[in-house]
């Protein structure tokens, strides 16, 4: 894993992984793929993980894309292989049981914007750019875009992405829903921390009943769908973190959670 590095940082719980690979514009390969997983492995079994964000190093790039100069000399069967390895890694980021939060700053195209896509909401720099230009290489997205894409955006400006390899920038991304807020390059670090003292504030079981909630509600009918909430609802009662949370407000002060 030569040039491939994750860099992971851990502040009380809400840990940020940077992709560091800044000649490839980080763009995804094996290693990196595998490296990656590596460390989702580990936050899976985290006892105290509350979140987790994801960026790119540098100005220029989050995830350029997956890296093609890898990919081009690959079999049908290799290019499984590398789609199956992707999805893997990108389907136990995406199943976390915390908010995951893509921080993106400049390049996020192709598996760049699928991994984006796994995220539960992303935020953007103004330089931001994104696309699933895959059909400009006479391929189509592999990691989930054709998938992930429509189900945020809506099918429709899905089909005008995948298949015009269309890029959009920032505010257009922002107006499809596909991020959730734009904000000047400057100021992404210091959302990232606010963001960061936000959720160590909430009640940490509370915030991962709350996206079990809407993940799990998301496939079923709503009747269902509210059966499962009144029963998430109900188990936050089972705990003191109901008890510690209520009691703070009453008394006027900070919870500890």
């Amino acid at each position: 894993m030569s040039e491939s590095v994750i860099e992971k940082v851990d502040n009380d719980g809400v840990v940020r992984l940077t992709i560091t690979r800044p000649k490839a514009l980080n763009a995804l390969n094996s290693d990196v793929l595998s490296a990656l997983e590596a460390h989702l492995v580990e936050l899976e079994a985290h006892p105290d993980l509350r979140a987790v964000l994801i960026t790119g190093a540098g100005e220029k790039s989050f995830v350029a894309g997956a890296d093609i100069t890898e990919m081009r000399e690959k079999t049908p069967e290799e290019a499984r292989a590398f789609a199956s390895q992707a999805l893997r890694t990108i389907k136990r980021l995406e199943e976390l049981p915390v908010p995951v939060v893509a921080l993106v700053n400049g390049f996020c195209l192709g598996g760049g914007c699928e991994l984006a896509l796994a995220c539960d909401w992303a935020v953007a720099s103004d330089n931001a750019v994104f696309g699933q230009p895959e059909v400009l290489l006479g391929v189509i997205p592999g990691f989930g875009g054709t998938q992930r894409l429509p189900r945020r955006v809506g099918p429709a400006m899905a089909i005008d992405l995948v298949t015009t390899g269309r890029k959009i920038n920032a505010e257009e991304a922002l107006r499809i829903g596909l991020v959730n807020r734009v904000m000047p390059q400057a100021e992404l670090d210091a959302y990232a921390d606010e963001l960061t003292k936000q959720l160590s504030g909430n009640g940490p079981q509370a915030v991962r009943n709350a996206k079990q909630a809407v993940h799990d509600g998301m496939d079923q009918d709503l009747t269902s769908a509210l059966a499962l909430e009144t029963s998430l609802f109900a188990l936050c009662f089972a705990g003191e973190e109901q008890s510690e949370g209520m009691s703070a407000f009453v008394e006027k002060r900070k919870p500890n959670f």
